[in-house]
């Protein structure tokens, strides 16, 4: 089993930045795609980004593309989302999860950090 652990968020008014980090424990955090998630209230968890086992691809949602940016750092068993130009429809708790590969389930899930963007 893999334990992720996100932290980040906080309050920000629109157009500021967040970044948010997941740490990620087990001795194979390499093999595992690595995606984003987030859930605003009374609305579906949707996804947000994510990035392969190496950090060498990456994809967006439509919604968040050319604001957000994932990334990685294998060494440290962190995962990054740094957040650019924040608007208030970005307010959400934002899950960090793994997969085996791409196109698979993500099987595993952090318990998420909550991201509030006032205007």
């Amino acid at each position: 089993q893999v334990q992720l652990v996100e932290s980040g968020g906080g309050l920000v008014q629109a157009g500021d930045s967040l970044r948010l980090s997941c740490a990620a424990s087990g001795r194979t955090f390499s093999r595992y795609v690595m995606g984003w998630f987030r859930q605003a209230p009374g609305k579906e968890r949707e996804f947000v980004a994510g990035i392969a086992g190496s950090g060498g691809t990456s994809y967006y949602a439509d919604s968040v593309k050319g604001r957000f940016t994932i990334s990685r750092d294998n060494a440290k068993n962190t995962v990054y989302l740094q957040m650019n130009s924040l608007k208030p429809e970005d307010t959400a708790l934002y899950y960090c999860a793994a997969s085996t590969g791409w196109a698979k389930m993500y099987e595993y899930w952090g318990q998420g950090t909550q991201v509030t963007v006032s205007s």
